[in-house]
């Protein structure tokens, strides 16, 4: 458990209850990682998810690298060359990992430290349970992670025309 007045101190948490709030702290645990740490990979289930609040995050997704030649036998069996693309890079305030809050609680990308830093790790499966006897709080949670899966959209939306506009 961590104190309720670290994840008070973010906009993520503004409008939870202090009664919310204080469940969330309950789950969490509060982490010091170091640069390269990788919190989870792509197609991970994840049972946490994070909230920076010290150094960054870079959310990254797997590609087939370019001008790599594969054959059909190393496609068919996944054993190709990847390199990895930046989908975003997340500092103090953000939150990441927000799949282990949706079914089917697979991570979408891969998450890693760029800088030494701390993260708050909220357990997932624990706040199910309680999203079991407190809906609106569930509810509340879902429209949070759901604001941020929209804003890292668009983010990427922008990133990706900027890429084709010469």
């Amino acid at each position: 458990m961590i104190s309720p007045e670290i994840l008070r101190r973010y906009p993520f948490f503004g409008g939870l209850s202090l009664e919310q709030i204080t469940t969330l702290a309950w789950h969490a645990e509060e982490i010091e990682a170091e640069a390269d740490t990788t919190f989870f990979r792509e197609g991970d289930t994840l049972t946490h998810f994070y909230l920076v609040t010290e150094g960054t995050v870079e959310i990254t997704v797997p590609f087939t690298a370019p001008n790599q030649v594969h054959d059909v036998a190393n496609q068919l069996t996944g054993q190709v060359t990847t390199a990895e693309a930046s989908l975003s890079i997340v500092g103090i305030g953000d939150i990441f990992g927000w799949s282990g809050l949706i079914p089917p609680y697979k991570a979408t990308a891969t998450a890693t430290m760029l800088t030494p830093g701390r993260v708050v790790a909220i357990n997932t499966e624990a706040l199910r349970e309680e999203f079991t006897t407190d809906w609106q709080f569930g509810y509340q949670l879902m429209e949070k992670a759901a604001q941020v899966i929209s804003q890292r959209l668009r983010d990427l939306r922008v990133q990706s025309l900027a890429q084709l506009i010469p």
